[in-house]
Protein backbone atom coordinates (compact mmCIF):
# COMPACT_ATOMS: atom_id res chain seq x y z
CA UNK A 1 0.00 0.00 0.00
CA UNK A 2 1.38 3.40 -0.93
CA UNK A 3 1.07 6.48 1.30
CA UNK A 4 -1.40 7.97 -1.22
CA UNK A 5 -3.88 5.10 -0.65
CA UNK A 6 -4.03 5.62 3.10
CA UNK A 7 -6.75 7.63 4.77
CA UNK A 8 -5.39 10.40 7.01
CA UNK A 9 -6.27 9.99 10.69
CA UNK A 10 -4.82 13.23 12.03
CA UNK A 11 -8.22 14.88 12.33
CA UNK A 12 -7.90 16.85 9.15
CA UNK A 13 -8.54 20.53 8.85
CA UNK A 14 -11.53 22.55 9.91
CA UNK A 15 -14.94 21.35 8.84
CA UNK A 16 -15.24 24.23 6.46
CA UNK A 17 -17.90 26.85 6.71
CA UNK A 18 -20.84 27.07 9.05
CA UNK A 19 -23.94 25.87 7.18
CA UNK A 20 -26.06 28.47 8.97
CA UNK A 21 -23.77 31.41 8.23
CA UNK A 22 -25.61 32.24 5.00
CA UNK A 23 -29.01 32.41 6.67
CA UNK A 24 -30.40 35.70 7.80
CA UNK A 25 -33.52 36.83 9.54
CA UNK A 26 -34.52 39.12 6.69
CA UNK A 27 -38.13 38.68 5.69
CA UNK A 28 -39.12 36.76 8.79
CA UNK A 29 -41.75 38.15 11.17
CA UNK A 30 -40.50 39.28 14.54
CA UNK A 31 -41.34 36.97 17.42
CA UNK A 32 -44.00 38.33 19.70
CA UNK A 33 -42.50 38.97 23.11
CA UNK A 34 -44.65 37.54 25.88
CA UNK A 35 -44.55 39.28 29.22
CA UNK A 36 -43.12 37.13 31.98
CA UNK A 37 -46.13 37.92 34.18
CA UNK A 38 -48.43 36.09 31.76
CA UNK A 39 -46.22 33.03 31.83
CA UNK A 40 -46.04 33.04 35.63
CA UNK A 41 -49.81 33.29 36.00
CA UNK A 42 -50.30 30.29 33.72
CA UNK A 43 -47.87 28.22 35.75
CA UNK A 44 -49.22 29.28 39.14
CA UNK A 45 -52.91 28.97 38.18
CA UNK A 46 -53.45 25.71 36.30
CA UNK A 47 -56.69 25.44 34.43
CA UNK A 48 -59.67 24.69 36.63
CA UNK A 49 -61.75 21.96 35.05
CA UNK A 50 -64.16 21.43 37.90
CA UNK A 51 -64.73 19.13 40.83
CA UNK A 52 -64.60 15.36 40.54
CA UNK A 53 -65.54 12.92 43.29
CA UNK A 54 -63.35 9.95 44.17
CA UNK A 55 -65.25 7.13 45.89
CA UNK A 56 -64.20 3.75 47.23
CA UNK A 57 -66.86 1.07 47.04
CA UNK A 58 -67.32 -2.70 47.19
CA UNK A 59 -71.05 -2.87 46.42
CA UNK A 60 -72.01 -5.54 43.91
CA UNK A 61 -68.45 -6.71 43.31
CA UNK A 62 -68.16 -9.73 45.59
CA UNK A 63 -66.24 -7.84 48.27
CA UNK A 64 -63.61 -6.47 45.88
CA UNK A 65 -62.67 -2.81 46.42
CA UNK A 66 -63.02 -0.46 43.47
CA UNK A 67 -62.19 3.26 43.23
CA UNK A 68 -64.73 5.21 41.20
CA UNK A 69 -64.17 8.72 39.79
CA UNK A 70 -67.42 10.58 39.02
CA UNK A 71 -68.62 14.08 38.27
CA UNK A 72 -66.78 14.88 35.05
CA UNK A 73 -68.27 17.89 33.29
CA UNK A 74 -67.38 18.96 29.78
CA UNK A 75 -65.01 16.18 28.73
CA UNK A 76 -65.70 13.44 26.24
CA UNK A 77 -65.18 9.72 26.22
CA UNK A 78 -61.73 9.80 24.52
CA UNK A 79 -60.30 12.05 27.23
CA UNK A 80 -61.83 9.88 29.97
CA UNK A 81 -60.24 6.83 28.38
CA UNK A 82 -56.82 8.52 28.24
CA UNK A 83 -57.16 9.54 31.92
CA UNK A 84 -58.15 5.97 32.76
CA UNK A 85 -55.08 4.67 30.97
CA UNK A 86 -52.81 7.04 32.93
CA UNK A 87 -54.42 5.91 36.17
CA UNK A 88 -54.07 2.21 35.32
CA UNK A 89 -50.39 2.67 34.46
CA UNK A 90 -49.66 4.68 37.61
CA UNK A 91 -51.51 2.25 39.89
CA UNK A 92 -50.43 -0.95 38.16
CA UNK A 93 -53.93 -2.36 38.08
CA UNK A 94 -56.97 -2.71 35.86
CA UNK A 95 -59.70 -0.23 35.19
CA UNK A 96 -62.37 0.88 32.75
CA UNK A 97 -64.78 3.65 31.80
CA UNK A 98 -68.40 2.69 32.58
CA UNK A 99 -71.44 4.95 32.23
CA UNK A 100 -69.27 8.08 32.10
CA UNK A 101 -67.36 7.17 35.28
CA UNK A 102 -63.84 5.80 35.64
CA UNK A 103 -63.47 2.60 37.68
CA UNK A 104 -60.04 1.53 38.91
CA UNK A 105 -59.47 -1.75 40.74
CA UNK A 106 -58.38 -1.51 44.38
CA UNK A 107 -58.13 1.40 46.80
CA UNK A 108 -56.06 3.82 44.71
CA UNK A 109 -57.55 7.13 45.85
CA UNK A 110 -54.28 8.95 46.61
CA UNK A 111 -52.61 8.18 43.28
CA UNK A 112 -55.77 8.97 41.35
CA UNK A 113 -56.18 12.30 43.15
CA UNK A 114 -52.63 13.27 42.18
CA UNK A 115 -53.21 12.42 38.51
CA UNK A 116 -56.48 14.36 38.43
CA UNK A 117 -54.88 17.39 40.09
CA UNK A 118 -52.12 17.38 37.46
CA UNK A 119 -54.81 17.26 34.75
CA UNK A 120 -56.45 20.41 36.19
CA UNK A 121 -59.35 18.86 38.08
CA UNK A 122 -60.21 19.44 41.74
CA UNK A 123 -60.40 15.95 43.28
CA UNK A 124 -62.62 15.49 46.36
CA UNK A 125 -62.77 12.31 48.41
CA UNK A 126 -66.39 11.25 48.86
CA UNK A 127 -67.98 8.27 50.54
CA UNK A 128 -66.04 5.72 52.56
Amino acid sequence: MTPLDKVPTDGGGALGSNPFAGLSGAGLPAAAARPIEKLKSKIENPRNRGRVDIKRTTAGRGGKTVTIVTGFVGIGLPEKESLCKKMRNACGCGGTVKDGDIEIQGDQREKIAQILAEAGFRPVFAGG
